[in-house]
């Protein structure tokens, strides 16, 4: 059995030595959310009980059956939606996740701007680029970020906090992330979510505000 416990302070001793040796040590730590999806029920009661309040899931219906009733008898835990997000599914995830890290095209954003009121859970939004340009993955191409990202906040008065992306698996990251932390930057964006388990000290040098763990938290997956 995995030791989350010590894994979790192991991460968190990382990932606060990565940013105190960055440039943006004078802004708050980048938060660890722990990626849930398809882990076992027991990890994720261990994980609760060590302390962790940040979890990202990648499918609605997934997430659902694993947190509706966890989230009656922890009122502090926040879900993240890191994974693609289906138009028939917004009113679900709306209802379930605190933020949705994946709004990636025009009608994704359009519905969630309809569906969008004061009873829902959800309270803010990250756009996913594509930094590396892939065919086979979702997110903005870099090129029409600027201007759907503008799209989405003045036009469609969503509460967009910050930009989400995936590195290619063959490419250096580091150019990814500072792609991603330039984007920000031009558009005033304060949160970065970015770096994973092989790259998140990488991440941090480029100022990643939170940081999805799957394996290096949960341990590896058991097929």
């Amino acid at each position: 059995m995995e030791n989350i416990n010590n894994n979790r302070e192991i991460l968190l001793n990382e990932i606060n030595k990565c940013h105190q040796n960055s440039n943006f040590k004078n802004l708050d730590t980048p938060k660890l959310i722990a990626v849930s999806k398809k882990q076992e029920d027991y990890k994720i009661d261990l994980a609760i009980k060590s302390g962790q309040k940040i979890f990202g899931e990648n499918r609605v219906q997934e997430a659902q059956a694993r947190w509706e009733e966890r989230l009656k008898i922890y009122n502090d835990l926040e879900l993240r939606l890191i994974g693609p997000l289906q138009t028939n599914k917004i009113k679900q995830a709306l209802k379930l996740f605190n933020k949705i890290e994946t709004i990636d095209r025009e009608k994704l954003a359009k519905e969630i701007s309809v569906q969008f009121e004061k009873n829902v859970t959800t309270c803010s939004f990250y756009i996913q680029v594509n930094t590396g340009s892939e065919a086979q993955k979702n997110g903005l191409l870099p090129l029409e970020a600027d201007a759907f990202i503008t799209y989405c906040i003045y036009d469609l008065k969503l509460p967009i906090i910050g930009l989400m992306c995936i590195p290619p698996e063959n490419e250096e990251p580091a150019m990814h992330f500072n792609l991603l932390k330039k984007i920000a930057i031009r558009n005033n964006l304060k949160e970065l979510s970015m770096g994973m388990s092989n790259d998140y000290q990488e991440a941090i040098k480029f100022g990643a505000t939170s940081v999805r763990i799957g394996s290096l938290f949960f341990g590896k997956r058991e097929y």
